[in-house]
């Protein structure tokens, strides 16, 4: 997650993928798989992801990052057709002039958190949950000091989809319907739009 400073608060980079291949028609932030360069023998699965994204970043949109901050990593749900674990990073020191690669990036925007939210909510965009959740922890930053203070603790979401007559919610530890078990509430209720994210 690429962040800067735009005159109404803080902005993120979002990037629509082609209509075809993984999260065809998405908005998503830039990224991809780790490749066997990106990994050393010593490193941690987290290190060797980090140099992915930045590897990833300058091939799709040619945009040189450096200092991240790990934020988040995501388990897919046990039915997911492909089962990938994906870890998210925030930057803020970017650099370069966006060049995106046709063959990845079918459009891209700055927007604000919160606009993006709002374009979701009205199906102007496409977004999948664990993007939607990371915009979400932003849409109270006024200025990219606290949008960076958001990622001081790591956070694991081990997905968990839980499905009815109007819709699936996805949730995560500590919600009650979680299979690790809870007494709460951390889930996203995705029947309707605007989607609506609950945590205790």
């Amino acid at each position: 997650m690429l962040v800067r400073e735009g005159p109404h608060g803080p902005e993120v980079l979002l990037i629509r993928r082609p209509d075809r291949g993984s999260f065809a028609g998405a908005w998503v932030f830039p990224g991809g798989i780790v490749e066997p360069a990106d990994t050393h023998a010593d490193a941690t699965e987290v290190d060797n992801a980090s140099r992915a994204a930045v590897r990833e970043t300058m091939e799709e949109v040619g945009l040189q990052i450096s200092g991240l901050t790990t934020l988040s990593r995501w388990t897919p749900p046990v039915e997911a057709p492909k089962r990938v674990r994906t870890w998210f990073f925030l930057a803020s020191d970017v650099r370069g002039e966006i060049t995106p690669a046709p063959d990845e990036v079918a459009q891209w925007r700055w927007m604000r958190p919160a606009d993006a939210l709002a374009a979701h909510g009205e199906d102007e965009i496409r977004l999948f949950p664990p993007t939607w959740v990371t915009l979400h922890s932003l849409v109270d930053a006024l200025s990219l000091d606290p949008a960076l203070r958001v990622s001081s603790d790591t956070q694991h979401y081990s997905t968990h989809i839980v499905t009815a007559p109007d819709g699936q919610t996805f949730v995560w530890e500590g919600d009650a319907e979680h299979p690790e078990g809870g007494s709460g509430r951390h889930r996203l209720e995705t029947s309707r739009r605007p989607w609506i994210y609950l945590r205790d």
